[in-house]
């Protein structure tokens, strides 16, 4: 395993993520155990889960699920433990957002159902276009002076989103935002054009999500061909970008290497980006994820790359005016 900082932060988290959004729905508890545990032995040391994962309305299953595997013992302190609020998690008309009455009870419950007195990174699922910076930051501020949160994060947040939430913590004395949590892989680049440059300009590393564009970039082609199965979505994208999917496994065979390690060594190109997420389902999915890490492409691969999958032309404004 490699390490970086986390943004501008002294923090030292792995170069992979360990996501755990199909831990309930499509992992069960006892996989789900043996993968965490595994990933602790491989050198993971950043596990990302949200409230909403589980995907049953306020029950937090994902978050239940790591809070029992915390609750054996001898974890906790092995791990930079990222959750994240924000989504509906229950009936009531404040039980969602970015409001201070929800961040405080979001918070509590989390910490219920991860079974630990801490969240080392609490990210914000979404912008609350409602909710003024000033309450976010009074609500987020009571956290940490608390030693419930320790870091504060975002997630699908726009540019303009991240420059508002920094310059409103500074004007409190407070470090605001360390990392933004963002789709972002050879398909999906439009975060390069405004986020991207903010993040950098704003010390806040970059935590892709969807690093195989849902599993688009992780050899479907391979796997159709062999008789697997692929979700509606994933088929519907397959017969749009075909040829695209084509031309990138066939660079990828020439490279000698699976396309989803190359999708991931794609992304360790740019300086901004800290972790990846990793979602696996098994544990082949987990033990397969580090070759990426010994991967370094080489200038004539990117600017192949680029050519199949082209990115917005660069950060704004170049990429539209001059």
């Amino acid at each position: 395993m490699q390490y970086t900082n986390l943004g501008r932060t002294g923090l030292t988290i792995s170069r992979l993520c360990l996501g755990t959004m199909n831990f309930g729905p499509e992992t069960s508890e006892a996989d789900s155990f043996k993968i965490m545990d595994r990933a602790i032995n491989l050198g993971f040391n950043f596990f990302d889960t949200a409230d909403v994962y589980g995907w049953k309305l306020g029950e937090g299953i994902t978050e239940q699920i790591v809070g029992r595997w915390l609750s054996q013992g001898g974890r906790r302190d092995k791990i930079v433990l990222a959750t994240k609020l924000y989504g509906k998690m229950g009936e009531g008309v404040n039980d969602k957002g970015l409001s201070a009455y929800y961040i405080r009870k979001a918070c509590e419950d989390s910490l219920k159902r991860l079974q630990t007195d801490h969240i080392d990174l609490y990210q914000m699922h979404h912008v609350d276009r409602s909710a003024p910076w000033e309450e976010i930051w009074q609500a987020m501020e009571l956290l940490v002076q608390e030693g419930k949160v320790l870091y504060i994060g975002s997630s699908n947040f726009a540019a303009m989103h991240i420059v508002q939430a920094q310059y409103e913590a500074r004007m409190r004395n407070f470090m605001g935002l360390v990392s933004e949590q963002s789709i972002y892989n050879l398909r999906a680049r439009s975060i390069e054009l405004e986020v991207i440059p903010a993040c950098k300009e704003f010390g806040l590393g970059l935590i892709p999500w969807s690093p195989l564009a849902g599993g688009l970039l992780g050899g479907i082609l391979q796997k159709v061909n062999e008789g697997r199965r692929a979700g509606k979505l994933v088929q519907e994208a397959l017969e749009k970008h075909r040829d695209q999917i084509e031309r990138y496994e066939a660079l990828c065979k020439t490279l000698g290497e699976k396309p989803a390690d190359i999708a991931i060594a794609w992304l360790f190109k740019n300086p901004v980006v800290t972790s990846p997420i990793i979602g696996p389902r098994t544990m082949e999915q987990l033990e397969g994820s580090l070759r990426t890490l010994d991967i370094i492409l080489d200038d004539d691969t990117m600017k192949q790359l680029d050519e199949i999958w082209p990115g917005p032309g660069g950060q704004a404004p170049e990429a539209y005016a001059w």
